[in-house]
């Protein structure tokens, strides 16, 4: 079994959910895959990734606000601090969105659902770029 991967480098972003469907499915077209699967990873610990709603906004603002809810900025019990008060809340959120996902690949197309969208979810206040490892096999 053979596939093909490629990077994206996703820069000049915010926090909050970006949505990246558009970039995987780029790299999805520049290849003659029918049938299989496509695995995104984001290369990093503060960063995540999730499948979500891709036509209400107001979705993304919940979900964000939930996130940050239940990992928040200065929390005194933090002992990881070194790194800015939005550092440990990213990498707990990192845990809870997860740092990949699989999606079927079925007549050459992502078997997104209507409404589903494939999102980076940014942690940081202030991100460099985020590398993406999308691999077709």
């Amino acid at each position: 079994m053979s596939g093909q991967h490629w990077t994206l480098r996703i820069s000049g972003h915010q926090r909050g959910l970006r949505e990246i469907t558009g970039e995987v499915n780029q790299a999805l077209q520049s290849c003659d895959m029918y049938t299989g699967t496509c695995t995104v990873f984001v290369q990093h610990t503060s960063a995540g990734l999730c499948i979500q709603e891709n036509a209400d906004p107001s979705a993304r603002r919940d979900i964000e606000s939930w996130l940050d809810r239940m990992a928040p900025e200065h929390d005194p019990a933090y002992t990881h601090t070194a790194e800015g008060p939005d550092d440990m809340p990213a990498h707990l959120k990192a845990i809870l969105t997860g740092t990949s996902l699989v999606i079927p690949v079925v007549e050459g197309r992502l078997a997104l659902g209507t409404w589903q969208g494939i999102y980076l979810c940014e942690f940081r206040n202030h991100p460099g770029t985020r590398n993406i490892v999308v691999v077709i096999q």
